[in-house]
């Protein structure tokens, strides 16, 4: 059994242990799915991903990625961390500042700006439709809702390889303070098949101009750090509804210090496109030792 290599990431952070953690697991082509969900169940992260060689002549490499249960099509962190990892072996190299990716949405551009550990990687969304909106929308949404000021925007619900419901709030300090009721919003991601709630406020802070709140209660996470996929469909529903506005061209988003994470995220919003990442640190990169054939 010859070992594989190993990375453990910080993916989307501003300081080291601010991000997302992300397990990659290189070169286990020879490993079938249900061996690839046994170490993704055993790693017991949010999201564990394989690199792999890519089956599309299109794409730079192709990438898998699983939680702890299922083998989900696409996810925003994963897909950040896992183009960091594929750099970080010397696997591919971007064309034209791009790298391609394969995955279960599809082969998806990755922009690659800068080097080292001031580059950024932004990937972007697999697109992205506004399915409702109002606080009419869901009989459940206002509980789910309740201890809030509303913002300028009204709640949506918004599928783009994941779907989530967005909610404006009052002001940043109404939105780090704020205690929510989990269980509402799992009541409303089980009946609308959706993620969960993403809340965000406005900020003039120098650093950023957006704080965000993820609750994935959906797949059973009562908080999430950094959250690439529902900041994309975040930053398409800004775009669609101000697309004038002092955010249509991008902005920086402060997310995770509420539960002891320090997330950094970039967006860039052009010619309709929404690009989504961030800085990936490399906590560990070693040997795997690890039984594949066993399932």
């Amino acid at each position: 059994m010859s070992p594989l290599r190993y990375l453990h990431l910080d993916v989307f952070a501003a300081t080291h242990g601010g991000g997302n953690h992300l397990g990659v697991v290189v070169g286990a082509q020879n490993w079938s799915g249900e061996a690839m969900q046994r170490f993704a169940r055993w790693t017991n992260l949010v999201e564990t991903t394989f690199l792999l060689p890519p089956t599309d002549p299109a794409a730079s490499y192709r990438v898998r990625i699983f939680t702890p249960h299922k083998e989900i099509p696409f996810a925003g962190h994963p897909s950040v961390g896992s183009a960091h990892a594929a750099l970080e072996c010397g696997l591919t190299q971007p064309v034209e500042g791009l790298l391609w990716q394969e995955c279960g949405a599809g082969v998806l551009p990755v922009r690659v700006e800068g080097a080292g550990a001031q580059g950024h990687l932004l990937l972007k969304s697999p697109g992205e439709r506004v399915l409702q909106t109002g606080h009419g929308a869901h009989p459940l949404l206002a509980a789910a809702l309740a201890g809030i000021d509303a913002g300028t925007l009204p709640p949506a619900l918004v599928d783009g390889g994941r779907r989530w419901w967005l909610a404006e709030v009052a002001s940043e300090a109404a939105l780090r303070a704020w205690q929510p009721d989990h269980s509402a919003i799992g009541a409303l991601a089980h009946a609308s098949d959706s993620m969960g709630l993403c809340a965000f406020a406005r900020s003039a802070h120098p650093d950023y101009q957006l704080v965000v709140r993820a609750f994935p209660a959906g797949v059973g996470i009562v908080e999430d750090p950094a959250s690439g996929a529902a900041n994309g469909l975040l930053a398409a529903y800004i775009a669609q509804a101000e697309p004038r506005g002092l955010l249509a061209g991008g902005y920086v988003v402060s997310q995770g210090r509420e539960i002891g994470h320090d997330a950094q995220l970039v967006v860039r919003i052009a010619d309709g496109a929404v690009w989504v990442g961030g800085r990936t640190h490399t906590i560990v990169d070693g040997a795997l030792h690890w039984d594949g054939n066993t399932a």
